[in-house]
Order: C-alpha cells, then sequence, then structure tokens
C-alpha cells in the first residue's frame, strides 16, 4: 500500500524498560540497527499494525507492554535513489509513520526474535535514550530524532528517568565544524 504521495503507511516502536533504556536491535544478516518497525496493511489501524509487528519482531503481546505515547500525524523520510525501486508501480519512495512509546509490562525473557517464520533481527540490547538518534542508519535519523523529542517528556514524567534533551545531531556537529 503506498499512497498518493509515493509513501509506504508505517508503524514505528520504542520500547522502554524500567530503567528508561531503549530496545535497540540489529537486523538479520546484516550491521544496520534499528527499532522495530513495519509496514499497515489496508484493513489496518496504526494501533492495530503496532500490534501485530510488536509480536512478529520481539515475541511481545499486548499484555506484555504499556502504551505510553504515539506522534500525531505521520513522521516521513525518503529513500535513498539507491533503494527506491523505480521499475515498481506504484513507486516508493520512502515511509510515512507514526511511532508508538512502549512500556516493557513483564520480564525481558518474554522477548523473542524467533517468533516469527523469517524474523527481522538476530541481536538486541538495551541503549540509552538518545543513543538510536545518532546510530541508526542515516536517511532514517531525523525522524527517529523527532519520535525521541515527542516521547522525551513522556519518559521523564511517566517513567521518572531523566533523558535530557537531544545532543546535536551528528550531521549538525559537522556542519557547524565546517565538514562536509
Amino acid at each position: 500500500m503506498i499512497d498518493a504521495d509515493g509513501y509506504r503507511p508505517n508503524v514505528g516502536i520504542v520500547l522502554l524498560n524500567g530503567d528508561g533504556r531503549l530496545f535497540w536491535a540489529r537486523r538479520v544478516n546484516r550491521d544496520g540497527w534499528q527499532f522495530p518497525q513495519g509496514g499497515m496493511r489496508s484493513d489496518e489501524t496504526p494501533l492495530e499494525a503496532m500490534y501485530r509487528e510488536l509480536q512478529e519482531e520481539t515475541g511481545l503481546l499486548a499484555h506484555h507492554v504499556e502504551v505510553l505515547a504515539e506522534t500525531r500525524g505521520w513522521l516521513r523520510y525518503r529513500l535513498p535513489s539507491r533503494f527506491v525501486r523505480h521499475h515498481q508501480r506504484p513507486t516508493c519512495i520512502g515511509q510515512k509513520q507514526v511511532w508508538f512509546l512502549l512500556r516493557l509490562a513483564c520480564s525481558e525473557e518474554a522477548l523473542r526474535l524467533d517468533a516469527c517464520e523469517k524474523p527481522e533481527f538476530d541481536l538486541w540490547r538495551w541503549v540509552d535514550f538518545w543513543y538510536p538518534a545518532h546510530h541508526v542508519v542515516n536517511f532514517k535519523r531525523q525522524v527517529y530524532e523527532r519520535a525521541l523529542r515527542h516521547f522525551a517528556p513522556t519518559v521523564e514524567t511517566v517513567c521518572r528517568v531523566e533523558v535530557g534533551r537531544c545532543p546535536q545531531s551528528v550531521d549538525a556537529a559537522r556542519r557547524s565544524a565546517g565538514g562536509t
């Protein structure tokens, strides 16, 4: 399902543990690490898609988590040209996402990366709150920063964990230092 502008509807999941650290997972057979995410089906709401993706990618069910917040509207990112399948119609130029902030409400032993037939991830760990904004693949970086900025006040209030402000992005740091 691709919209008229070429964006695929998608959901993203930021999962926190009791210490305010975030679930960070490595894609199977790749070096890339990211949050769980996935496409929406035409008959799903963002919340329904989130629970389906959560189960497929982490093995967690609705009773294993507490939904703390979600972004309003779509956060978009464009794919680099090398990833756009120009021969396919409609052509997908990127993704538009609704992001959800979840808190783990069970033991981490419930996490199972092999919960579906074709796992998305092969390794996971807990990371500091802002870590993903600077370590995800470049073309997703702004969306990650926006989602985390949106969720930071909730994490600080609900979880009583100080996350502070987003450190200057790597790209902005390069620009201000005169790099390319």
